[in-house]
């Protein structure tokens, strides 16, 4: 690791692809760079795959699943999984400094949700799930059009599996992927987000040199192009898409795959409200209220748009506005800072332009708002918090993906629950009052995937997420999770007639 304004050697990652077994550069020899966005240096390059690639990747998944015994040998995958979490497990502090700089995220964050946590469970829970799981079930014996049958239901691996990874929380949303879809008997290629390849291609490389898991089943394919990563909605031989991104993005994929009746996961944006009743206690919430800057407030269930009413609406704002001025942010390395930067110079401008916009709308911003003078390298964006929000406003609406903190006033819980719901995304929300009771009523009511009473953690592979609406289809993680990775057959046999 470098200091904040040193030129990076950093550290140095897997440049080729696992296509069929190999680790191989790409087809044309082309490579595209890995940029630390807190220092905007070039950590190395990556193999920049083309189309002939992802055709030789869609058709070495095919073969694999239709020709190995991957999808019906249960032990054998429990063995290549465990195989993997070894392997993954040996290099996990090279994989954290790793995350660190490619990802720009603070390394305290490593040690839950970047990479720990998922680490701990992402392959573990499916793996030992595929115990749990009923593959099948009996229905009572069936008489139709004069034949005696026995029933049952058989669930199956889904086929091939596009998995589609954004840049945020890579090996999170990796790993999570991986962990379902192999367990349940699929074949996957990962295409790795494009702005932090190294983490999906190191575990290429993990895959080919560590375990048993057959040539052709796990993919890994990193591109700068986005019509060769389109290819995988468009192509026949793909049975389903797993993609965690934006809303927009997941509206093309939706319509790129309706020719050939692509089956779809879809974790999409949000704009999550997190409700502060007036019973609650003021101090102990919004003292905290700095944390959707974690991580340059690139999370997509964040609780971003903060309701409070308007009785102890200039109360709260004051609550908030010291944690945000003292709030530590800066070089990811240091362990004292929670935020680092922004993904890239484009993503930074994104921000600015929204918390423009709010102002332009009317809105007032309390702290922060612009680029910090004090760093002048990497792709930041001070802690901002914007008070007297309109719901109807961009920055009410839109999601940021950037440190920023938009307060809204309501009347009551009615009102409350109004505006949460006046919005095209329904991924999460936050509820927090003097009343368990009153809190879990409130959250009931609002159309979201994921709700947090009163502080409440609902992560982990157990917990089934996703979200209502513009948030996306199905979900990750838990029974639901799973069990979208495979496909449903009903079987009938038929019996002897009745005795007369």
């Amino acid at each position: 690791m470098t200091n904040q304004n040193d030129t990076p050697a950093g550290p140095t990652g897997e440049t080729r692809m696992l296509i069929d077994g190999e680790l191989v550069p790409a087809a044309s020899g082309k490579q595209f760079d890995n940029v630390n966005p807190a220092t905007e240096g070039v950590l190395g390059q990556v193999a920049d795959a083309g189309h002939e690639d992802m055709d030789r990747a869609i058709g070495s998944a095919r073969r694999a699943f239709d020709e190995t015994g991957w999808a019906t040998d249960k032990k054998f995958r429990q063995r290549c999984l465990a195989q993997l979490q070894d392997a993954l497990e040996e290099e996990h502090e090279l994989l954290r400094a790793e995350l660190v700089a490619e990802v720009g995220t603070p390394v305290l964050l490593t040690y839950g949700p970047q990479l720990d946590a998922p680490l701990a469970e992402g392959l573990t829970w499916p793996a030992r799930f595929i115990d749990e799981f009923p593959w099948e079930r009996d229905l009572p014996e069936g008489t139709a059009f004069g034949t005696r049958s026995w029933r049952k239901v058989v669930k199956e691996a889904a086929g091939v599996v596009a998995a589609i990874v954004p840049w945020n929380y890579p090996f999170e949303v990796t790993i999570n992927k991986l962990g379902q879809a192999l367990a349940t008997g699929n074949s996957v290629i990962l295409k790795a987000a494009p702005l932090t390849p190294w983490n999906a291609t190191r575990i290429g490389r993990l895959v080919a040199e560590k375990t048993d898991i057959p040539a052709g089943i796990l993919q890994v394919v990193t591109t700068s192009d986005n019509t060769v990563a389109e290819d995988l909605v468009t192509d026949p031989r793909v049975d389903l898409v797993s993609f965690t991104g934006s809303t927009a993005v997941g509206r093309r994929i939706m319509e790129k795959g309706a020719p050939t009746l692509k089956r779809l996961f879809l974790e999409l944006g949000g704009k999550s409200a997190d409700i502060v009743l007036e019973d609650a206690d003021f101090a102990a919430k919004l003292s905290m209220a700095w944390t959707v800057c974690v991580h340059g407030g690139q999370g997509c269930v964040m609780l971003t748009r903060m309701l409070l009413p308007r009785s102890r609406y200039d109360e709260g704002i004051a609550a908030m506005e010291e944690g945000f001025r003292t709030m530590a942010y800066g070089d990811p390395t240091d362990a004292s800072n929670l935020q680092g930067p922004q993904i890239s110079a484009a993503q930074r401008q994104r921000v600015l332009d929204l918390i423009e916009s709010g102002v332009d709308e009317g809105a007032r911003v309390v702290v922060g708002g612009g680029r910090p003078a004090h760093l002048d390298k990497g792709f930041y964006v001070e802690p901002t918090l914007i008070a007297d929000v309109d719901n109807s406003m961009r920055i009410a609406q839109e999601e940021i993906f950037g440190p920023v903190l938009v307060v809204v006033p309501f009347e009551d819980d009615d009102d409350a629950v109004r505006i949460a719901n006046e919005n095209q995304y329904g991924l999460g929300c936050g509820v927090t009052s003097g009343s368990e009771e009153r809190a879990l009523s409130v959250a009931r009511r609002i159309r979201a995937g994921t709700a947090s009473v009163n502080g409440g953690v609902w992560y982990g592979a157990d917990a089934p997420f996703g979200g209502y609406k513009a948030s996306g289809v199905g979900r990750q993680n838990g029974l639901e999770g799973f069990e979208q990775y495979t496909e449903t057959k009903t079987i009938a046999g038929g019996l002897p007639p009745l005795s007369q």
